[in-house]
């Protein structure tokens, strides 16, 4: 069937960012463009917002940490670049450690991510966080059943002197469809521009779906807290998830909404 435009969809495509978004894919639809239209328009507003709250942040010596989790190539990446894009990098930082070192690996296993910390006025991003032991490391038999089990026993207590020091922290886990996930995967061999982001954990990730699962599940359980609780995001659709992301974390954050900036 076809739609029929209102007045307003045509002034919205009647504009660069509107042509942009018509014809920069295959095949042309103008439903897709339209969203586009409207995700572009939403996402301005909210990273208006989120200068305010880092301004705040700035002003009051705040400390924030926003921890992201999910699936392999659930977005994460790209949710932090959509939130971190327009604000100050001079009071940002975005931490996704690699591999723990030789040295780090004979350390107390929250302590790599604590040197990490945010300093007063500053906002910290996790790409991934000490929950990595709570999922991925369980599953790829990066650490033993006994280190899983000390940890488990430990992060509670660990996020509650998180907050009891005044940091804000935020938790957030992006989800994706087992079908949604191999797409992308597919999306990603193809493109020489995003083959470097395939790794061999990834290659296993959807042989190795259902032990996701069951560790995800017993992370859930575990940790989402009254405290420190989860906030589950749907990110089948990219653009529906960034704007959820932020939203979130500005409901999150008790920062000042009438601040001048």
């Amino acid at each position: 069937m076809t739609r029929k435009l209102s007045d307003a969809d045509i002034n919205k495509l009647n504009t660069k960012k509107g042509l942009v978004a018509l014809l920069s894919k295959e095949p042309l639809s103008i439903g897709k463009a339209l969203r586009y239209i409207n995700y572009v328009k939403k996402l301005k507003k909210l990273q208006v917002e989120l200068i305010r709250m880092q301004t705040w942040a700035i002003n009051n010596n705040e400390r924030i940490i926003i921890v992201f989790q999910g699936r392999d190539a659930a977005g994460k990446g790209g949710a932090i670049r959509r939130l971190t894009e327009r604000i100050n990098p001079r009071h940002m930082r975005i931490v996704a450690l690699p591999k723990p070192s030789d040295d780090e690996q004979t350390q107390w296993y929250f302590q790599r991510y604590v040197e990490q910390f945010p300093k007063a006025g500053e906002m910290v991003f996790f790409d991934r966080s000490w929950y990595n032991r709570a999922v991925v490391e369980p599953v790829n038999d990066f650490c033993t059943q006994e280190e899983y089990k000390i940890f488990m026993n430990q992060v509670n207590d660990f996020e509650r002197m998180i907050l009891e020091s005044g940091i804000h922290l935020v938790k957030i886990y992006m989800s994706i469809s087992k079908k949604e996930q191999a797409k992308r995967f597919a999306d990603i061999k193809s493109d020489p521009l995003k083959q470097w982001k395939m790794t061999k954990i990834d290659e296993k990730a959807q042989i190795l779906w259902d032990q996701y699962t069951e560790y995800k599940n017993a992370m859930f359980d575990k940790t989402n807290t009254p405290i420190s609780p989860w906030k589950i995001i749907r990110a089948n659709r990219k653009t529906d998830a960034r704007v959820n992301v932020i939203n979130h974390i500005l409901k999150s954050i008790p920062y000042n909404k009438n601040l001048e900036i």
